[in-house]
């Protein structure tokens, strides 16, 4: 059973908006320990021991130790519960349940002569699980998360009217849905113009407001790889694999605000922001590998894992719906309705690459008789080197001259870091 444990502190809110963040690569460079039972067993490590479909994923070289061949199915289940605390609440979540398919498919091995062989292998793995659900509510007499949108909307120097309607302006989704639903106006404080969000008002006025955030996420990465490895006089063994991974990542979020004061005419009583975001695609990668065995008992590996190479597509859709009370009547509206005010749009495709992945490592059998039942056991280890700094993101190059270099240097300062 995997538990999460999160402490929720300041209140983290998302924001409908085009861009790609740090956490979009490395959702997508973090892997679960995943596998057949053999390879779950020992955590993962086997990047010297071989003779298992897994070698496809962490070093194909293994292959070559198949001189028979083999069909596999991994089944597994996968169970995850998350505790969360925010302003001092305590909650439990109620847990998700789902299938997962291990790394599983055949391997075609073949002796060619007696130390040598010769290997081929189709295999699929579930390589990263999305699936999650968080939830965390508190009373909060501080702060509201629609002031974001408020200090947003603030600094941006637009009157209401343009940040409605005038196409390419830089403020998100979020903020001018929230103009547009009376959640965020102007107003008139000792003779001075301010932006202000409805909530506000009631912590003003010494109110609390309920806040509760519910995050569900689901999908996976789908690995499929092929593999081919030989060996050379039981000694040397070297493999090479390409795979591609298939990528479905979906986030469905509900936040609410409400107000407890139980005062009807604060023109504050609710809002919910709902937002559904995906992210879609897919990548190719190659992994290269060797195992050195001097003799029966020992073996030391060698695996490259080039960056993955994805193409994505990400698309969010968002609605906010507010009651002003008597401020305003209560509204609704849409990113839908945003976007056709502004002539943009709500999707967008993009590339990013992840990072490289080294891995060295070794292997002590114990028992070397000819009959692998004299084999008592094995101590294994593997080290594996990630360059986390390395993804990049930027604009495919096949959209005929529709994105400029000074477009993709919008990248410049999120590949940096």
């Amino acid at each position: 059973m995997m538990k999460r444990f999160l402490f929720l502190g300041p209140l983290f809110f998302f924001f409908l908006s085009q861009a790609q963040l740090p956490e979009d690569a490395l959702r997508l460079s973090y892997t679960n320990p995943s596998g057949t039972a053999r390879e779950q067993a020992i955590g993962g490590a086997m990047g010297s021991l071989g003779g298992d479909i897994s070698s496809n994923f962490v070093n194909p070289a293994g292959l070559g130790f198949y001189k028979t061949s083999e069909f596999l199915l991994s089944p597994a289940l996968g169970f995850s519960r998350t505790k969360s605390a925010y302003l001092s609440q305590n909650e439990t979540g109620p847990g998700k349940n789902h299938f997962i398919l291990g790394t599983s498919g055949l391997v075609l091995g073949k002796a060619t002569a007696p130390d040598k062989s010769t290997a081929f292998s189709f295999a699929i793995n579930r390589s990263a699980d999305f699936n999650g659900h968080v939830r965390y509510s508190g009373k909060n007499d501080y702060s509201s998360a629609a002031e974001a949108y408020a200090e947003e909307y603030a600094y941006s120097g637009l009157s209401i009217d343009d940040a409605l309607t005038q196409p390419g302006i830089s403020l998100s989704y979020g903020t001018r849905m929230a103009l547009y639903t009376y959640l965020v106006d102007t107003a008139t404080i000792g003779g001075i113009t301010q932006v202000i969000a409805q909530p506000q008002k009631v912590l003003a006025e010494g109110g609390q407001l309920y806040q509760l955030n519910d995050i569900r996420t689901s999908g996976g990465i789908t690995e499929l790889a092929f593999g081919f490895a030989s060996s050379t006089r039981d000694k040397w063994y070297l493999g090479a694999s390409v795979g591609i991974p298939i990528v479905n990542y979906q986030r469905d979020q509900q936040y609410t605000e409400t107000d407890l004061s139980g005062n009807t005419n604060n023109d504050f009583n609710s809002y919910t922001y709902r937002e559904s975001y995906s992210s879609k695609g897919a990548g190719v990668n190659i992994k290269l590998g060797a195992i050195f065995r001097p003799n029966a008992s020992w073996r030391f590996g060698l695996a490259l894992h080039s960056p993955t190479l994805y193409s994505l597509t990400d698309r969010a859709d968002a609605t906010l719906f507010s009651d002003a009370e008597g401020y305003h009547h209560p509204d609704s509206t849409t990113s839908a309705i945003m976007d056709n005010n502004s002539g943009g749009g709500n999707s967008l495709r993009y590339d990013l690459s992840s990072p490289w992945h080294f891995l060295v490592s070794g292997s002590y059998v114990f028992g070397t008789g000819a009959d692998a039942t004299s084999r008592q056991g094995f101590i294994t280890g593997d080290i594996e080197y990630i360059t986390n700094k390395s993804p990049r993101f930027s604009l495919p190059s096949d959209y005929n001259g529709y994105y400029t270099s000074s477009d993709n240097s919008y990248y410049d300062g999120l590949n940096s870091t």
